[in-house]
């Protein structure tokens, strides 16, 4: 009797501790990428200086990119992802008249870099007046329920779900003016999944529920800073956050004696072809 609850209790370890054998990703794990570790490598850089009024020249270039991740790991987003969800962000930003270009630009060209000093090199190598700078932090978790092992103990651990999955994922853009190194405006985006499964097959929806997350988190994003946009050109109005200058032949959208010339020029040309 005593050698049967034995084995009973040596089979009980052992299938509690079935996903920590099939997958290397059970139980708490996260995946990040910090803005501040990036613009700020080194505790000196940190140091105070003077603050500056950003002076805005429209329509300014703007360039877009995920912070590089920091850890052992690397980046949670391969390549191909980062451009697609970058676009994304990038139509939040098409819609303003006082926005030129927008620049989708690779992590790896900030990896490895010294902070305010990459985002310079960056900026003259694109050619963008401001930089979007979109962070990251994924926390994964799968814990096996007291169902799992009833469950598994009778039929098997490949039949009964028996994986608790959840993903939270955090993204954040922080908009720069990169010649005074003034931060403009942020926008948060959040997203949670839950999802249950059978522990060999863990490693396979976490894969999938990261990516979603992701995505559900950058949409979420975008809509924040489509917000912070308008709000933005308001504040620069009513706050004076920021100066602005018109580059040559930009008007934003004003009507300009030299455009009401050019109207009343079609206008006439039109009356004439009617006529005829």
């Amino acid at each position: 009797m005593r050698t049967t609850w034995l084995v009973v209790a040596a089979s009980a370890l052992m299938l509690t501790s079935c996903s920590s054998l099939v997958s290397q990703q059970t139980g708490k794990q996260s995946v990040s990428s910090s803005l501040m570790t990036f613009l700020y490598p080194e505790q000196t850089a940190k140091a105070p200086h003077t603050p500056e009024i950003p002076l805005l020249s429209l329509p300014v270039n703007v360039g877009i990119a995920f912070v590089p991740s920091t850890g052992w790991k690397g980046n949670a987003i391969h390549n191909k992802d980062q451009y697609e969800l970058l676009e994304k962000v990038k139509a939040s930003f098409v819609q303003y008249d006082y926005i030129d270009r927008i620049e989708v630009i690779p992590s790896t060209y900030l990896a490895g870099g010294e902070g305010f000093s990459t985002l310079e090199q960056v900026g003259r190598l694109y050619d963008v007046d401001v930089m979007a700078l979109v962070s990251y932090d994924q926390v994964t978790k799968s814990v096996e329920n007291n169902a799992a092992l009833l469950y598994w103990t009778i039929v098997g651990m490949y039949v009964i779900p028996g994986n608790e999955n959840t993903v939270q994922t955090f993204v954040d853009t922080a908009v720069f003016d990169i010649k005074s190194r003034k931060m403009l405006f942020r926008a948060p985006g959040i997203s949670k999944l839950a999802q249950r499964t059978t522990a060999i097959g863990v490693d396979e929806t976490l894969s999938e529920k990261s990516m979603q997350g992701f995505d559900l988190a950058v949409t979420d994003m975008t809509k924040n800073l489509g917000d912070e946009l308008a709000r933005f050109k308001t504040r620069v109005k009513e706050e004076k956050i920021a100066k602005v200058e018109h580059k040559a032949n930009y008007s934003g959208g004003a009507i300009t004696p030299i455009s009401l010339l050019m109207l009343f020029v079609m206008a006439m040309g039109r009356v004439r072809t009617t006529a005829k």
